[in-house]
C-alpha cells in the first residue's frame, strides 16, 4: 500500500530561535546559524520515500496483497499475472467469472477492479429447488467473504449459472467473461454450450472470453462428459465457435509439460486436491504421491476469444 511521507520543519514551518547574545561575539554562533541554514536547504530539497511494493491499485499490487497470504503459494503453477494480462485485463472493466470456487481469482480481481473503478460479477453455482448441498455451502461461503468486506473488495456482482439460470448480466453489459478450470465441470452436467450461450449474450461486442482449462493431448479420444478433468483444446474451440466467439490467441504461460495426463483418479490426483482414492471413498494412506507431487499442478491450454464487433 502506499505511504505518503511528510517534511514537519521545512523553512516556513521552523520553530523561532533564540540564541544567548554572548555567542553572538564568538565565531561559534556563525557556525551554528550556517548549519541551521545548511539543514533547512537540505530538507527543502531532500527526494520523498518511495512507497514499499507496488503502485496501490495496479495488477502487481493485487497479485501481491497480503490478504492472499494463504493462497500465494500457487502463483508457480496459476501464473495469475501473466494470464490476465495476456487476456488483457484493464482497471475499469466490467468483468464476469464463472464459478470462482472459493474465490482463488476473486482475491486478485475484486480489489483490482474496485480500485481501477471497474466491477467484478461473480458468477456461481445455481441456487435453489435442487441445487448441490455442497455447491450451496460454497456459495454461502463465497458470498460471507466477498461481501462484508467493501473496503477491499469493492461491491461484489453475485449472480448464478447453472442448467436453468438465467441471464448472468444485462445484455450487452460485460467487458470480459473469464472461464477458469470449470469447463470439464459443465461437460458432465451437459451445460457447456450454455455457458458459452450465456456469457456471449451477456458480453458487449468486442468483449473478451478468456478460458484456462486442463488439457488433453490431440492424440487422446475426447470423453465427453471430461470425466478426467481434461478437454482438448479443438473441442474448446469449436465451443466457442458454435457459440458465435473469433479466437484471437493461444498461450503457453499454464503448460506443463510434465504431465502426461494418465492418474489414477483424472487431473484431481494433481495438485491442489491431491485426491489418494475415488471421489467419495476415504482417503487410501498407502497412496504413493510421490510421481504426482513431482508433476504439480495440470497442463492448461489458455486461450483467448473475442466477440465480433
Amino acid at each position: 500500500m502506499s505511504e505518503e511521507t511528510g517534511d514537519k520543519q521545512g523553512a516556513s514551518g521552523r520553530q523561532p530561535l533564540f540564541i544567548d547574545r554572548r555567542m553572538l561575539l564568538s565565531g561559534a554562533a556563525a557556525g551554528v546559524l550556517a548549519g541551521l541554514g545548511a539543514c533547512g536547504r537540505r530538507e527543502q530539497t531532500a527526494e520523498p520515500e518511495a512507497p514499499d511494493g507496488p503502485p496501490r491499485g495496479s495488477l502487481e499490487w493485487a497479485v501481491a496483497g497480503a490478504w492472499r497470504a494463504q493462497d500465494r503459494a500457487r502463483d508457480e503453477w496459476r501464473h495469475p499475472m501473466e494470464t490476465l494480462r495476456f487476456f488483457g485485463l484493464q482497471p475499469r472493466m466490467t468483468v464476469a467469472d464463472f464459478w470462482p470456487g472459493s474465490g482463488w481469482y476473486s482475491e486478485i480481481l475484486a480489489p483490482y477492479l474496485k480500485e481501477g473503478g471497474g466491477r467484478y460479477v461473480a458468477v456461481g453455482f445455481q441456487s435453489g429447488a435442487g441445487a448441490d448441498p455442497a455447491q450451496a455451502a460454497l456459495n454461502a461461503a463465497y458470498q460471507t467473504r466477498f461481501g462484508s468486506d467493501r473496503r477491499l473488495y469493492g461491491e461484489v456482482v453475485f449472480s448464478e449459472f447453472g442448467a436453468t439460470s438465467g441471464p448472468i448480466a444485462d445484455p450487452g453489459s460485460v467487458d470480459m467473461v473469464l472461464f477458469m478450470r470449470t469447463l470439464h465441470s459443465w461437460m458432465a452436467a451437459g451445460i457447456a454450450e450454455k455457458a458459452f450461450a450465456d456469457a456471449f449474450a451477456a458480453m458487449r461486442p468486442g468483449a473478451v472470453l478468456g478460458v484456462e482449462q486442463h488439457r488433453l493431448g490431440p492424440e487422446q479420444d475426447q470423453d465427453p462428459v471430461a470425466a478426467s478433468g481434461y478437454v482438448q483444446e479443438a473441442f474448446v474451440r469449436q465451443l466457442a465457435a458454435e457459440a458465435g466467439f473469433v479466437f484471437v490467441a493461444a498461450s503457453e504461460v499454464n503448460a506443463n509439460p510434465e504431465d502426461d495426463k494418465d492418474h489414477p483418479f483424472g487431473v484431481d490426483t494433481l495438485a491442489p486436491m491431491r485426491l489418494t482414492a475415488p471421489v467419495g471413498e476415504p482417503p487410501d494412506p498407502d497412496f504413493d504421491r510421490a510421481p504426482f507431487d513431482a508433476i504439480g499442478e495440470s497442463d492448461r491450454m489458455t486461450l483467448k476469444f473475442r466477440k465480433p464487433e
